[in-house]
């Protein structure tokens, strides 16, 4: 369906071009979001900026996400309680996991950042952007971690998720944007050709482009 992710970034970006005249601010759910969100944001001349969350992996298959965290300052966690007590996991695990991803992000605010700060995004339109949704706990950690910084409104932008996500996540956003939707996801990367992973470096790389983007307009591709 998507060749790469900077394929998925520009075919979102045409959907997203009327968001230009609204001066909004990009958000990224690093690593694999950075590559999408750098093409949305070049494409409406916009602030580009990372969310930092991770997912928490349940027992023995970590890809199925009983929840997630992010780093808004606190460590901020949005959970699956349901799953969770259906998987009679313990709050041992839970709490060891929370600890290993709270570090993990830690790792990658001082690499992102350095001295830093985040995008300032108060009264602004804040465009939440990823490579892809599956269950919605790490998108929904994000866009209620992003709240707290009190934009005037969110706009959730994905190239693929699964329609029950997406009518999951309505109610915490104004706006979705997302260019398919099927009902048998079970993979993100079975949508995309090239679904490489995505390197610290690539992001750093990226986010540095886009800044200078921003400060001197058309000198930076």
């Amino acid at each position: 369906m998507f060749a790469d992710r900077i394929d998925a970034g520009r075919r979102l970006a045409a959907k997203l071009k009327g968001f230009k005249d609204a001066a909004p601010v990009v958000l990224a759910l690093p690593r694999g979001g950075v590559p999408v969100g750098f093409e949305i944001a070049s494409a409406i001349a916009a602030p580009l900026d990372v969310i930092l969350v991770r997912k928490i992996g349940a027992p023995f298959q970590q890809e199925l996400a009983l929840g997630a965290i992010v780093g808004n300052g606190a460590i901020e966690r949005v959970m699956d309680s349901a799953l969770i007590a259906e998987l009679d996991v313990s709050r041992d695990y839970l709490e060891k996991e929370i600890a290993q991803q709270s570090a993990e992000i830690d790792r990658r605010r001082k690499l992102y950042y350095g001295a830093r700060q985040p995008a300032d995004i108060r009264d602004k339109t804040a465009i939440v952007v990823d490579d892809g949704i599956a269950t919605g706990y790490t998108m929904r950690a994000a866009i209620r971690a992003t709240w707290q910084r009190e934009p005037r409104r969110i706009v959730m932008a994905v190239p693929v998720a699964p329609p029950q996500t997406i009518e999951a996540l309505r109610q915490e956003v104004d706006e979705i944007v997302c260019l398919a939707m099927p009902e048998d996801l079970w993979a993100i990367g079975a949508y995309y050709s090239d679904f490489r992973q995505i390197e610290d470096e690539e992001v750093i790389d990226l986010l540095a482009r886009a800044a200078r983007a921003i400060a001197a307009p058309g000198a930076v591709t």
